[in-house]
């Protein structure tokens, strides 16, 4: 029973703690009531397929009949003492063990069913023989015992905390309670002329829409450049301009795109398509003060405004303040725009609601009754979800990104819990919170029946699958590094995880494919530097991400898991956020697909796709 290659890689001690009140390999000699009658060949050979087949699913990685797959062949027959010289010496068999528990008679059971699986025999001298090899194991229990240690006082304080399950013991709610809505008045600065359309979209097809900002090498260590500015070259000139880019989703070819002037240079980190599909926002420059130009673009801690552009020109035709630098922006409710800030003015939204129509916020929240610092927001288009991180760590929204590095890098022994926020956008109050395993979470995924939600983990480097309802963790597995995007397939049983290098250096070059049921990865998938957003088509047969650092949007086969296209963006802009738009029949324009989901009746997961 070998765990697969891709099991949790864990100290080999943790391995044994299986031996904890159970049977002790080393002496032979059990210490609670055995599991089976070893004189009994029938029970011991149906306890040995039970554990095999069922119970700890070895089949999985040794094959239904020992032939092997992830993990090595079995047709050798190996013996009891075999078995457990690996789930104490291997520590990919970390998981297995913990989770079987197995006494001295499972070893012996299933070293017994493995021998039927290569048509060996097994008879009562067999099972003497197993019996006998496990005379040679030895007894790992010492190390089971904090008891046999030294344990110092701050040992002691670790030990009181180290548990995920004594966070949602002790979990204490952030959030004021009732309701906690604000608003903000949005304030058109500047208006532009509307221009000429870049391209003549066609009834029927479907197009993608990219937003991109100043261009960004692979961050292999900081400063990334020659000059040691850590800015390169495509930030410094005109090619460093937001785009707005369009192309045919069938064809994946650009069809146009607008460059805007320097002066609207700005950190892009998202891409938002109205629901009609008429009008991109795109984040804008600083506010100009009175009587001075538009100030140059600001680090991501500072307030920016928004710049509408529309959605057949390119170009920008209002220029907005919201009160805070937009981060990320989706539809809700195929009516509004859901979007979070970087930073925000005194009297501004940290996560808010706007009526596109209009212009105007319908309603939003703010960190201070929140209770912590808020990052990105997602939605199932009932309520929102915010994740949330503990204050303290620095005065704005990225001060955590900070924190987490500084963790990855040492600095930090732990940090406080993370959590998710989960606000009813009719009430303006938080329902719920979800304190979640690890540091800094990115991303928030939540599947077609709103029962569970996946939440990738920047510092740790793993995805967390949580129940909506319980707030149970059902399970914690794995990523490449730094995961930040996810996005599920299209019958939800994968989900693909954006290895972008989140806090980890920013290098991340894979996407890391996890069964769902089980949290076990299936592949990794090599795709380019710094993919943050991963999307699945309306097709459902493609994943899309977009890479930062390598200017490019990355097209991959679902199903057979290979990348079929690299979509090169003009001028080297760096990708963000990605949406695909519809036109129907009559050349009417509908958003089917942003970060935030599937709008317009299409759902792959619901069987309705749109092809293309």
């Amino acid at each position: 029973m070998s765990g697969k290659k891709f099991y949790r890689l864990m100290p080999a001690i943790v391995a044994v703690t299986f031996l904890a009140g159970c049977g002790q390999p080393g002496t032979g000699a059990p210490d609670t009531e055995p599991t089976v009658d070893l004189g009994d060949i029938d029970a011991v050979l149906a306890r040995g397929q039970q554990i095999y087949q069922m119970t700890g699913e070895c089949w999985d990685c040794h094959g239904m009949f020992g032939e092997g797959g992830d993990g090595p062949s079995l047709t050798h027959a190996p013996s009891a003492f075999d078995i457990v010289y690996q789930f104490n010496t291997n520590p990919e068999m970390a998981d297995v063990a913990a989770a079987l528990q197995a006494s001295r008679e499972d070893f012996i059971a299933t070293a017994a069913y493995i021998r039927t699986l290569s048509d060996r025999e097994v008879n009562a001298a067999i099972v003497e023989e197993l019996v006998a090899s496990m005379a040679a194991a030895r007894d790992y229990s010492y190390y089971g015992s904090p008891d046999n240690f030294v344990i110092t006082e701050r040992d002691e304080l670790i030990q009181q905390v180290e548990r995920f399950d004594t966070v949602l013991a002790d979990w204490e709610r952030k959030s004021q309670s009732g309701n906690i809505m604000h608003t903000y008045d949005i304030r058109s600065v500047r208006t532009y002329e509307r221009g000429e359309p870049k391209f003549a979209p066609e009834p029927g097809k479907v197009y993608f829409y990219e937003a991109t900002g100043a261009g960004q090498g692979p961050q292999l260590g900081f400063p990334n450049t020659a000059s040691g500015s850590g800015i390169t070259p495509a930030a410094t000139d005109e090619r460093g301009s937001v785009q707005v880019v369009v192309g045919d989703a069938a064809s994946k070819e650009i069809i146009a795109y607008y460059r805007f002037p320097v002066t609207m240079r700005a950190s892009v980190h998202s891409t938002a398509v109205t629901p009609d599909g008429r009008y991109v926002y795109v984040i804008g420059p600083r506010p100009a003060f009175a009587g001075t130009e538009d100030r140059p673009i600001g680090g991501l801690d500072t307030p920016a405004t928004l710049i509408k552009a529309d959605a057949l020109t390119l170009q920008p035709v209002e220029q907005l303040v919201i009160g805070g630098r937009m981060h990320h922006a989706q539809i809700f409710q195929d009516r509004y725009m859901l979007v979070d800030t970087f930073a925000r003015d005194d009297n501004g939204l940290d996560v808010f609601l706007m009526d596109p129509e209009t212009d105007e916020v319908v309603g939003g929240v703010r960190d201070e009754e929140l209770g912590g610092v808020s990052y990105t927001s997602f939605t199932d288009n009932e309520f929102i979800y915010i994740l949330m991180q503990p204050g303290g760590y620095g005065p704005s929204s990225i001060s955590a990104y900070r924190a987490a590095s500084q963790y990855n890098r040492g600095e930090f022994a732990t940090m406080r819990p993370f959590w998710v926020a989960k606000v009813d956008p009719e009430s303006w109050e938080v329902v719920r919170e979800y304190p979640y395993p690890g540091f800094r979470a990115n991303w928030i995924v939540i599947d077609a029946a709103q029962e569970f939600m996946y939440v990738p983990v920047g510092a740790n480097s793993y995805l967390n699958k949580i129940n909506l309802e319980t707030g149970e963790i059902a399970w914690t597995t794995p990523t490449g590094i730094g995961p930040y995007g996810a996005s599920l397939n299209a019958d939800e049983s994968e989900i693909w995880v954006a290895d972008k290098g989140e806090t980890t250096g920013m290098f991340g070059r894979t996407m890391t494919v996890i069964d769902t049921e089980r949290g076990r990865a299936v592949e990794t998938v090599f795709s380019g530097y710094q993919v943050d957003h991963v999307l699945l088509a309306p097709n459902g047969r493609e994943m899309w991400g977009t890479s930062n650092a390598d200017g490019r949007i990355y097209v991959f086969d679902a199903e057979r898991r290979v990348q079929t296209q690299a979509i090169d963006m003009p001028n080297f802009g760096d990708a963000h956020g990605l949406v695909f738009v519809w036109y129907d029949d009559n050349g009417e324009p509908h958003v089917v697909r942003d970060q935030g989901g599937f709008h317009g009746g299409i759902n792959p997961a619901l069987g309705n796709v749109l092809e293309y």
